[in-house]
């Protein structure tokens, strides 16, 4: 096989090469019960990776592929140096029938390719965040997933978390009235990561160009490769794409956010290939049932946002304010207090001082997870529950997390179609939905 080849011929030709092997003989039987074990390959295991293969190491463990086969490291060398590949589709070419599961670390600019044949071949997908690199690759994986009816899920760990159910509950019975603003940020000014100045020789247990993928060709730096790469537009989302997704999630879950309607960003003159060390973007959300339209506001500043000054609010332990007609509540991922004004004016913690405000508590109504990951192997076993940060829940918000980098960097506010896909009014936006690609990576 040649592997310098489109998304679209590959898939032709490992489906064909499925169809003969069931013909041949039978295959290796997909999961059917929790006493089976899933047949799992890791894409990218030399850093994320990693973890995802200490959570499921339990099951069975069929490939890997990884650029780097000394990054790569210990984990890569558990695996037999027959199910050892450096390029992912060579993986899933002589591998498929043996895979029932995939997980992909890799980079932002590369999670989309191996993360769509993965699912083309009807593979489950555990996927790392943000889902793609950009608003188009998100959508066609979120549409590719429920098409399938395949078990996904985004790496958003902290969603398991007990704090995080509780903050959930709260806003949903009502403890600070209808949320009108969402305040969501983080403490950072990582950004304008430049390039090293003198010549950098590729080491030679990397294979830089799989490495690069679908980005044209740049010369390689040991200062972004094989981590920097995250605060450069070509290869990564910034703090945004970094963290967004997991701060986000918490009034994501608690809101039932989906797509905003609006998007406008301000900070620092954008440069043309270094996210930056700052940013404020604001998305409105139309009302949805019983829950009113509300803004939401993400931040990436140190210090966190000026508001919390407003109220005189610490940013310790915390990452987002919700404010509400009848309270506020500064939560994170394992803290939360909810205050409301006492007679006087002045706010007072009810969740710490109840006899000060008639407040009850409600009922757990989200229930404990057995795991982040074991959520995804239950699933594909055949269990009934999806796993919690499944694409029809996190890819919603991976756009709504790119669409921030699409404002900033367009400098456009605009109105957001979800349904089109269309910045209206907002050309040089639009300009960044979709990507090109380089030769020989199209994507049909």
């Amino acid at each position: 096989m040649n592997y310098r080849i489109t998304r679209r011929d590959f898939i032709k030709s490992a489906t064909l090469s499925v169809t003969m092997a069931a013909a041949a003989g039978p295959a290796i039987a997909q999961p059917g019960s929790a006493n089976e074990k899933l047949g799992v390959a890791i894409v990218g295991i030399g850093g994320q990776g990693e973890f995802s293969y200490e959570n499921l190491r339990r099951e069975r463990m069929v490939a890997v592929a990884d650029v780097d086969t000394v990054r790569a490291g210990k984990p890569y060398t558990a695996f037999d140096a027959s199910c050892q590949f450096t390029d992912y589709r060579k993986m899933f070419d002589k591998m498929h029938a043996s895979i029932d599961a995939v997980v992909v670390a890799t980079p932002d600019h590369s999670h989309f390719h191996p993360a769509s044949i993965a699912l083309e071949l009807g593979k489950h997908v555990y996927l790392e965040k943000p889902m793609a690199h950009n608003v188009w690759e998100i959508r066609k994986l979120t549409e590719l997933a429920a098409q399938k009816g395949l078990t996904t899920q985004l790496g958003m760990q902290r969603h398991v978390k007990d704090n995080m159910h509780r903050v959930t509950e709260l806003i949903q019975a009502g403890a600070i009235g209808d949320v009108t603003e969402v305040h969501t940020w983080i403490g950072s000014e990582r950004g304008m990561f430049p390039r090293l100045t003198e010549p950098q020789i590729v080491p030679a247990t990397l294979d830089y160009d799989l490495w690069l993928g679908p980005v044209e060709h740049r010369p390689y730096d040991s200062k972004i490769t094989p981590y920097g790469w995250r605060f450069w537009w070509d290869f990564g989302t910034g703090e945004t794409g970094n963290w967004g997704c997991h701060d986000l999630d918490i009034p994501f879950s608690a809101l039932h956010l989906d797509y905003p309607t609006h998007v406008a960003v301000t900070g620092p003159e954008p440069h043309a290939e270094m996210t930056p060390t700052a940013m404020h973007s604001i998305f409105d959300f139309p009302a949805k049932g019983d829950r009113k339209a509300l803004k939401l506001h993400w931040y990436q500043a140190n210090g966190g946002p000026e508001i919390l000054k407003h109220y005189g609010l610490s940013t310790k332990g915390k990452n987002n304010l919700f404010i509400g007609t009848k309270g506020i509540l500064l939560c994170g991922f394992d803290e939360r207090d909810l205050m409301q004004q006492d007679a006087k004016g002045t706010w007072v913690s009810v969740l710490t001082h109840k006899s000060a405000m008639d407040f009850a508590v409600p009922e757990k109504s989200v229930p404990d997870s057995p795991g982040f990951h074991q959520e995804f192997v239950n699933a594909c076993k055949g269990g009934a529950t999806p796993p919690t940060c499944n694409f029809s829940y996190s890819g919603p918000l991976s756009e709504t997390v790119i669409l921030a980098n699409v404002a900033y960097r367009s400098k456009e506010a605009f109105d957001w179609d979800h349904t089109t896909m269309t910045c209206a009014n907002a050309p040089a936006a639009q300009a960044l939905i979709k990507p090109v690609y380089k030769a020989g990576w199209e994507v049909a």
